[in-house]
């Protein structure tokens, strides 16, 4: 499949959930996608009734309707990286793990989201087998928080060095070529510190710590930042640093929205004084 660049802008797809708060999933994403200069493209799993307060609703989209997005983005338009997110059941998660290989899209970042940073199990124990796989292997880096780490390796996940265990686990057992085991969800010295493992390099990214509740959407946005660029033509390792960078900014000028977790400010540079 043809998916060189067609345009003289890089072309990212997010194959995610819709989040009608406008904090996480296809919205962040496409925020992200936008202020990285690189064109947005989307196919939506899944639709989302959700705000600060928490998610009221989940209506999965028609297997046959996720293919035929994909298919349409990545056959007219062409892209040079994509995500995924929430892909919500194993029949989504087996399609598009298809449509990822048959129609030959690189720079896939996989953003595994089986649990929610709180530690609630978010898709059932067939689609997490389905996410191991038939997806994982096809990433160029997956991203878990530290309860989808723990699932993946097996291993319970308290510090730092757990941490680096388990990115070393998931790499070898799980045959990805990179883990990013992000520290979002750990306490103390911890918090906020990532992992990534590609196999020869154990790095740890650590930057300044932003006291704030409002975080909805963190994950989104990293795995959205790393994409868009790789589709510039970065470097692993410094696409993930400089995803990791923009993402600490966003969560300095979160915004403070509604009556409970706000998103971050994916558009920070508008937020300055």
């Amino acid at each position: 499949m043809n998916t060189e660049i067609l345009s003289q802008v890089p072309v990212v797809l997010t194959i995610a959930g819709s989040d009608s708060g406008g904090g996480a999933g296809i919205q962040a994403d496409l925020r992200t996608f936008a202020f990285h200069c690189v064109h947005g493209t989307s196919a939506i799993t899944c639709v989302t009734a959700q705000n600060t307060l928490g998610v009221a609703r989940v209506d999965a989209m028609p297997t046959e309707a996720v293919i035929a997005q994909i298919e349409a983005v990545v056959k007219d338009i062409g892209v040079q990286a994509a995500k995924t997110g929430m892909l919500l059941n194993q029949e989504i998660i087996s399609a598009v793990a298809e449509q990822i290989e048959t129609l030959q899209i690189n720079n896939l970042v996989v953003d595994p989201v089986m649990v929610s940073r709180t530690g609630a199990q978010l898709i059932d124990d067939h689609a997490v087998k389905t996410l191991r796989n038939a997806l994982l292997p096809k990433a160029a880096i997956v991203t878990p928080n530290r309860y989808e780490a723990q699932i993946l390796s097996g291993l319970p996940i308290n510090t730092i060095d757990d941490m680096r265990a388990a990115a070393q686990v998931i790499h070898r057992n799980l045959k990805v070529k990179a883990v990013l085991v992000k520290g979002g969800g750990m306490q103390g010295k911890c918090h906020g510190v990532d992992i990534c493992f590609d196999g020869e390099k154990l790095e740890t990214l650590m930057t300044k710590q932003v006291e704030t509740k409002n975080t909805h959407g963190t994950g989104c946005t990293l795995s959205a930042a790393i994409a868009a660029n790789l589709a510039m033509g970065m470097d692993l390792w410094s696409a993930v640093q400089k995803a990791k960078t923009y993402v600490t900014t966003s969560l300095t000028y979160a915004l403070d929205i509604g009556k409970g977790q706000g998103p971050v400010g994916h558009f920070f540079p508008l937020l300055k004084s």
